[in-house]
């Protein structure tokens, strides 16, 4: 009798944990494909920190009182700022979608808000909804639209118990949490209501309310209430991607999994996603063209054409959209070396896109010398290194009938053995960023 009754509790409970998981709708898994196939997105950080040229975590990073941050948003007044023109310039680059920053961790909103005054429209003598301006541009160019939108907040007291970080700001009060969580949802519920259909949620600062020994995160502080948080998105617009910067696999509900600074599983960074926490949803890789995500002055060290490229190739040989970051300066201009970064990429992209867009993770795992991605029968090797002639693909066993060189009707010598596919490409052929081999399969 006692088993039978430990049976049904379990079967019980077994039946409440899979009415309670996720399940997707039509519209929902239709976006996921899309985001899958889009590959190349355009990240923008910016706020009212950007004017003291020190990057997003400038309050968190010089410790400024709450009354003393609380200036900024009284002369930010950002009179270049020009949607399309931002759109545009995305555009150009081959990205197909925006991530724009709504409300980043010193609380102050970039849009109109009615459950706060501390936002954009009502703080500063610019006025103006900016967010409002960039749906109506990405509508009209067909880019879709994401919204950051931080968890933490070293501004608002009701993000109560704190965090690890902000715990040295002068004037931060104690507040409720389940106020706070209120708050999140009915700021959520504007951006989704008054903005047009959005693509998707980009949620960060999880990782705030760890415990943290200084070497890996511990447990969990508080209940983040992801559960109503994500039902609310998906009941308000059923399309709208969730994904949630928190470095551990993925919970119920979202749709998406991203890597910071990171492809995905590597974790170079140390707090970022371990290979065992990488999941089985679509994929997004974020990197900055700098090392800042908001404008930093300072900031001096740009990646070159080479290595944006062949991040994007990465990312794209592990099935991986990239998300390229800008950070507006204060009048809303996109730095000018960020400009032509963008430009460069756009050409490369429009030359060799069908290359990277709408593919799959290909045979080859991408490293320090090649990448692979794949479409249908067609395998696209992507060779890193000008400076070798001979390439060697360990165990490539896919059978195939065509190598040729990619836009180009010239074939490419090869030769097949037990230990795998080796290459010779020709001095004239090789390509100092990218030298591109088409493989058709049988």
């Amino acid at each position: 009798m006692k088993r039978t009754f430990i049976s049904l509790v379990i079967i019980l409970l077994s039946q409440f944990t899979i009415a309670q998981e996720y399940v997707p709708t039509k519209e929902n898994l239709e976006a996921r494909q899309w985001f899958q196939e889009a590959k190349f997105g355009l990240f923008i950080h910016w706020g009212v920190y950007s004017q003291l040229g020190d990057g997003e975590w400038v309050m968190n990073n010089q410790n400024i009182p709450i009354d003393a941050y609380e200036k900024l948003p009284s002369f930010f007044n950002p009179i270049a700022y020009d949607a399309e023109e931002w759109v545009k310039m995305a555009k150009d680059a081959g990205m197909k979608y925006i991530t724009i920053t709504s409300r980043h961790h010193d609380g102050f909103s970039m849009f109109d808000s009615q459950v706060t005054d501390y936002n954009i429209v009502k703080k500063t003598p610019y006025g103006k909804d900016v967010l409002k301006q960039l749906a109506e541009a990405c509508r009209k160019a067909d880019i879709k639209l994401f919204f950051y939108y931080s968890l933490l907040d070293w501004h608002n007291d009701d993000y109560f118990p704190r965090g690890r970080t902000g715990t040295e700001i002068d004037g931060r009060k104690e507040g409720t949490w389940e106020k706070y969580i209120a708050f999140m949802k009915a700021q959520l519920t504007e951006l989704l209501t008054n903005y047009g259909d959005i693509a998707g949620i980009w949620f960060d600062g999880h990782w705030d309310q760890k415990e943290w020994d200084g070497k890996k995160f511990g447990k969990l502080k508080v209940d983040w209430h992801y559960d109503e948080i994500y039902k609310l998105i998906h009941e308000l617009q059923p399309q709208c991607l969730i994904g949630n910067n928190h470095h551990i696999a993925p919970i119920s509900g979202e749709d998406f999994q991203m890597f910071e600074k990171d492809l995905p599983g590597h974790n170079t960074t140390g707090w970022g996603t371990s290979a065992s926490d990488v999941g089985q949803l679509p994929m997004e890789v974020c990197e900055t063209i700098n090392n800042s995500w908001g404008f930093n002055i300072q900031d001096r060290k740009h990646k070159s054409e080479k290595e944006l490229i062949q991040l994007m190739v990465k990312s794209a040989g592990y099935g991986s959209n990239l998300l390229l970051n800008v950070g507006p300066m204060p009048n809303g201009e996109i730095q000018p070396e960020h400009k032509e970064s963008l430009k460069n990429m756009g050409e490369w992209m429009r030359a060799n896109g069908e290359t990277i867009y709408g593919t799959s993770q290909g045979p080859v795992s991408p490293n320090e010398e090649m990448a692979s991605t794949r479409k249908g029968k067609t395998v696209y090797l992507h060779l890193f290194n000008d400076k070798k002639e001979l390439y060697f693909l360990e165990n490539f066993d896919v059978p195939f009938r065509d190598i040729k060189l990619y836009n180009k009707n010239k074939k490419v010598t090869h030769k097949v053995n037990e230990y795998g596919l080796f290459l010779e490409i020709e001095k004239e052929d090789r390509d100092e960023v990218d030298t591109i081999v088409e493989i058709t399969l049988k």
